[in-house]
């Protein structure tokens, strides 16, 4: 009876409280989407511990902060004037100064900036580090733009931009769209106005205040977790089938780890579809990789061309058997139909390189089969880890070696490891990394906003 009493209790609280969600976000549905995904996981450890409900901590973290949207005015090659909108969600800063980072692509919306900004709190939070959390962009495409319209467009986003942010306050990094060029671009309009070279971003270049592993992080460290998946049911990575897609960042250096790790990759997509390259991927084929989406800017299908493999059009990759998948592209690209083949095709392991890219019909297939899900506010946790290091190097006025960031990658990468297993192992062994990733990102925060009051 009491434990009826509880479930109807949290099932209460879980309604009353998206509701308010709901109805205070409309037409905002990827944010909705992860909300609704957290406060599952996050419900009934609030209902044992009451004090959280009482101080409305999950109620105060859905609510961002700061919200700052602003028009971008720029002249394009032709001598015309475009204009597009800018963003910057700043959405919790009880562990530190805002972190997170900008996305320039069509798609960007004020309700994907928010989920990604509410995903970034748990993130952030479970990488040990003191990182607050925001997220930012515009709905600016640079895919197409030549470097000096894409440098006019940075140098206008910053100049409303930087009022905003600073070394203590908000410090943005790339994502989607926005690499070390327009990380450059942003830099150099920063320190042209405020007069001052400082750590406001990070995914710098290397040789003006960058951190060596940053470019690497995401995706190397998605497979120093997945390691830390297998290495707990006594496994590895060594000749394992790995299906990943995109071909962006994320997934480049994914397939580079993968490879040293004797993991064999077989597919890789664009938004044109994917490839299947039953050999494998090696050194070559993905340095021509690199040439081809980081230089050319070209289409996947190519790599079919150059090494004689099939590509398939308007097609995803998660048909093809495989050990472990790896989704590194975007958001919602793997649906539960998806699932249900990787899981019938012998797939034990999925991890999420890129944020949300799982519909929640996709999650709840993995975790009803119990295989190993590594959702994305743990899996891909390396970027910001590693964004967090180059903060502590630039406030020390130094550089690390390469070695000594991997090295704090992989341990931070193990400790996100282990808080899931220590909010997640249920009564059978078995580990949910969603509610542990989510648990355990929820009470540092929380925990945190508890000793700050009610600001």
């Amino acid at each position: 009876m009491a434990v009826a009493t509880q479930a109807h209790s949290t099932s209460k609280m879980f309604d009353e409280f998206m509701n308010e969600v709901i109805s205070g976000n409309p037409n905002e549905p990827e944010f909705h989407q992860a909300v609704r995904e957290v406060a599952e996981s996050v419900m009934p450890f609030i209902e044992a511990h009451p004090v959280y409900w009482k101080e409305r901590i999950l109620q105060r973290i859905v609510e961002p902060e700061q919200v700052v949207m602003f028009r971008v005015a720029w002249v394009d090659d032709s001598g015309a004037v475009r204009v597009n909108r800018g963003y910057r969600i700043q959405m919790n800063s009880a562990l530190g100064p805002y972190k997170g980072g900008l996305r320039f692509h069509p798609t960007v919306n004020l309700s994907i900036l928010k989920f990604l900004a509410f995903e970034q709190v748990f993130k952030n939070s479970l990488t040990g580090l003191p990182l607050g959390a925001g997220k930012g962009g515009s709905n600016f495409d640079p895919k197409g733009k030549s470097d000096r319209e894409v440098m006019h467009f940075c140098q206008s986003f910053m100049t409303e931009l930087y009022r905003h942010v600073g070394p203590m306050t908000d410090v943005p990094a790339g994502d989607i769209g926005v690499g070390t060029r327009e990380i450059g671009y942003m830099f150099g309009q920063y320190k042209r106005i405020r007069k001052e070279f400082s750590g406001v971003l990070t995914g710098k270049g290397l040789g003006w205040g960058g951190s060596h592993i940053r470019p690497e992080a995401t995706g190397y460290g998605n497979v120093y977790f997945v390691e830390q998946m297998l290495l707990r049911r006594g496994d590895g990575l060594g000749g394992k089938i790995v299906t990943v897609s995109g071909s962006g960042n994320v997934a480049q250096y994914t397939v580079e780890k993968l490879i040293e790790r004797g993991a064999k990759c077989v597919t890789l997509s664009d938004s044109g579809g994917f490839i299947y390259d039953p050999d494998g991927l090696n050194e070559e084929k993905l340095e021509f990789v690199k040439w081809l989406k980081n230089e050319k800017r070209g289409r996947i299908a190519e790599y079919a061309e150059k090494f004689g493999c099939q590509y398939y059009a308007g097609k995803r990759p998660w048909a093809i058997p495989c050990h472990i998948a790896m989704p590194s592209a975007t958001q919602n690209e793997l649906d539960g139909e998806d699932a249900q083949q990787l899981v019938r095709n012998g797939c034990y392991c999925v991890s999420e390189g890129a944020n949300m890219p799982c519909t929640p019909e996709a999650i709840d297939v993995f975790r009803q089969a119990k295989i190993l899900f590594g959702p994305g506010k743990a899996a891909n946790a390396g970027g910001v880890a590693v964004s967090g290091l180059e903060m502590s190097q630039n406030a020390g006025h130094t550089v690390w070696t390469r070695e000594q960031v991997d090295r704090q990658l992989q341990a931070i990468m193990k400790s996100v490891h282990d808080t899931c297993c220590l909010y997640g192992t249920k009564s059978d062994g078995w580990v949910d990394y969603v509610d542990g990733a989510n648990i355990g990102g929820f009470v540092r925060v929380a925990n945190a906003m508890l000793a700050q009051g009610v600001v």
